[in-house]
């Protein structure tokens, strides 16, 4: 796979879309995986709710938890693309998202390599990417998003650019796009596709600017790798 014919020309670098990036069987495996997780695995927040998997990143150390086999075969597949350099992947944050529902401009922080890759399965979403005063610190960025101070910074800027993510994309954001700019999702059930989208043309479908998009349930696992891990690693039936 020659990765230059995915990059998203129209938006500051770095980020690649790649359509298709898994298959229709592959995606009804991740949905019904994800179905049957234990309730106790969930962690619920005010507007969507989680799993992680590998382990919960924490600022001292992230505990090694086994990931499961069937999610091992796409972080595996995430590697052999080489973004993580000489890491690998070890850590899967699973989202689900039910129409109405989305999440605050944010930027994934320190806590990771700073490369977000993110698979989405069920349903698209529009990704809203708004530029950040790149001299505030972050270091005090919470992991589940929740920072107050960065929400409100990211309230006073005007949405830069979108991105419309399909069922069974991969969506990789590095470089300027991780460090420089919130992302965001908005808490709409339907979505009105306009200019300000950039990826129309590395989208599997063509997309007309006025068309409504009704959104379904959307998971998404995003892969990344954590690099401060304790040498202690748990394992959980």
């Amino acid at each position: 796979m020659d990765i230059s014919d995915f990059e998203v020309r129209e938006c500051p670098s770095s980020a690649v879309y790649i359509p298709n990036f898994i298959t229709s069987e592959e995606e009804k495996r991740i949905l019904s995986q994800i179905s049957r997780a234990p309730k106790p695995k969930w962690t619920q927040l005010l507007n969507r709710r989680l799993i992680n998997y590998g382990g919960v990143p924490h600022p001292n150390g992230m505990i090694a938890e086994e990931i499961p086999t069937w999610l091992q075969v796409y972080m595996e597949k995430i590697n052999n693309l080489n973004f993580f350099q000489s890491q690998k992947a070890n850590h899967v944050l699973v989202n689900e998202y039910l129409p109405g529902q989305g999440i605050m401009p944010h930027t994934d922080g320190p806590l990771f390599h700073p490369i977000i890759t993110t698979i989405t399965c069920g349903s698209y979403t529009v990704l809203n990417f708004i530029e950040r005063n790149v001299t505030r610190s972050n270091d005090n960025h919470k992991y589940n998003n929740d920072d107050e101070s960065l929400q409100r910074e990211s309230l006073t800027h005007e949405i830069n650019f979108k991105m419309l993510l399909e069922p069974r994309s991969l969506l990789i954001l590095k470089d300027e796009l991780y460090n420089n700019y919130l992302h965001g999702i908005d808490e709409v059930k339907q979505d009105v596709l306009c200019d300000k989208i950039c990826n129309y043309e590395n989208c599997e479908r063509v997309h007309k600017v006025g068309s409504i998009l009704k959104r379904g349930i959307r998971i998404s696992l995003t892969i990344r790798h954590v690099p401060k891990t304790t040498t202690m690693k748990l394992k959980f039936c």
